[in-house]
């Protein structure tokens, strides 16, 4: 299941980043090659675009190759201390994803029952809208696998410590 959710984010992610250099082509030769403009290119280059972003910040998530301020890393020379920072670290990663994911869905469900259409190509922004509660639903998906694979960590190290193993 996993491998699957990740071949599809992966997947959609090629996609979309396919589609905008190849917009953006038929908007340039269309405007300046054949003095044609197309008018609702950029409107449409919108959608890909918060798609890319919020799968990529999912994408960052999965990786685990997020942004971090490792200033007290760089302090901490005890594995087990660090296998604890790590957890605390991931918590309050946790904590706030699941405020933000909250919000989200709320919006998310908002959009739905409103259904806005863009101003030029009356395109529900729904799918546009929908990216931000779906990668904030990935995101929070993957710092709770990443806060139980520390919390393993931990208890490996604790056992190993006391010279026991661990059953999981």
């Amino acid at each position: 299941m996993k491998n699957k959710l990740f071949a599809l984010q992966r997947g959609s992610a090629f996609v979309l980043m396919l589609s905008l250099p190849l917009l953006m082509f038929i908007q340039v030769l269309l405007r300046y090659v054949l003095n044609a403009p197309l008018m609702g290119v950029e409107e449409l280059l919108l959608f890909p675009t918060i798609w890319l972003y919020m799968l990529g910040g999912a994408n960052a998530s999965m990786e685990r190759s997020h942004i971090t301020c490792g200033i007290l890393t760089l302090y901490i020379k005890k594995e087990k201390t660090m296998s604890l920072f790590n957890i605390a670290r991931c918590l309050v990663s946790l904590l706030v994803s699941l405020w933000l994911t909250y919000w989200a869905l709320w919006y998310f469900v908002y959009s739905f029952t409103c259904w806005k259409l863009s101003n030029l190509l009356f395109i529900p922004m729904f799918f546009g809208e929908s990216a931000v509660g779906i990668g904030l639903v990935l995101m929070t998906l993957y710092t709770v696998v990443e806060l139980i694979d520390y919390i393993k960590e931990y208890l490996r190290k604790y056992y190993a410590s006391k010279g026991e193993k661990l059953k999981c």
